[in-house]
């Protein structure tokens, strides 16, 4: 079913009896990541998830894999699809062109973030000549051009760029603000920073939904690094935790264990849903939500 033909996801998260579940995917670089994709794809498609995402990279060829993803997904699943756009290495014309692209494949929902500086999320921010400044500029250009449903970054742990927590807050107001319906998280791993992030934007008056993303931990190197390119607080506890299991395997389940643990208690605290980062792997975001299904019959 086209996206154009159901309710957008901001609809969806206003009249949910439940949680949303929804995953996230790359744009494959060779054949064979594609193979691996699909397979991906089909296996959590099973699922019924609410909802599925692309990211998007700085470089060209990397933007013209995520529509190229984004479109094939959208045309030949019955998943509500959305695409990814950053301000990164862009002019405001290269940003028209994207949207357009989007539209023309159907898609309707598009996730608005700035974007990392080349050189990593800690570098200084540079604008393109003639591009935008931040995400609220993106917001509000995407706003402009069609009928499309935005969702925004959160940051449960603060940016990395001026880590200052009630700035976070405001900022996401401000996207809310310029035309996003919903925002998705950040990868963290501490439930009461996700709430503490929802209640600052509260008490600012902003009621956009906020779903917590969720980082399925399979081996202890990978969620080290994407905990230093994202600015997420890696806590002693769960790196104890994981150096501890010993053998890969034993560190697999106990980062499903975590995985799962984290994701209960933002469910038992309100959250409106959970946004899996998958890496283009099934097996362990479909064991965590396993999990789930039968925590929540239990």
């Amino acid at each position: 079913m086209s996206d154009l033909a159901r309710p957008t996801i901001a609809e969806v998260l206003a009249t949910a009896r439940g949680p949303l579940f929804s995953f996230e995917f790359f744009p494959p670089a060779s054949e064979e990541a594609e193979r691996t994709l699909w397979q991906t794809v089909r296996e959590l498609e099973a699922l019924g998830p609410d909802f599925v995402s692309v990211t998007y990279g700085a470089n060209g060829s990397t933007r013209d894999r995520t529509i190229h993803a984004t479109r094939q997904i959208s045309r030949e699943t019955t998943l509500r699809t959305m695409g990814h756009l950053t301000c990164v290495s862009q002019s405001r014309d290269d940003v028209r062109r994207v949207v357009g692209a989007y539209a023309d494949a159907g898609v309707r929902h598009i996730l608005a973030v700035r974007g990392d500086p080349p050189g990593g999320p800690t570098a200084p921010w540079q604008a393109h000549p003639d591009g935008l400044q931040n995400a609220t500029e993106l917001v509000r250009l995407i706003a402009s051009l069609g009928d499309f449903c935005i969702g925004v970054a959160a940051f449960p742990d603060v940016h990395p760029e001026q880590s200052d927590a009630d700035l976070d807050a405001r900022i996401l107001v401000d996207k809310a603000n310029a035309g996003a319906s919903f925002a998705i998280t950040q990868l963290f791993f501490t439930a009461d920073d996700y709430f503490g992030l929802v209640e600052r934007v509260r008490a600012l008056g902003c009621d956009i939904p906020i779903i917590p993303g969720i980082m399925p931990v399979t081996n202890l190197r990978q969620i080290e690094r994407f905990a230093e390119l994202s600015g997420a607080a890696l806590p002693e506890r769960v790196t104890a935790r994981l150096r501890a299991a010993g053998d890969p395997d034993s560190v697999r389940a106990v980062g499903i264990e975590l995985g799962t643990e984290l994701s209960a208690e933002l469910l038992a605290g309100g959250a409106p849903g959970l946004h899996f980062f998958t890496q283009n792997r099934s097996r362990a975001t479909r064991e965590i939500y396993a999990r789930l299904q039968l925590t929540r019959q239990r």
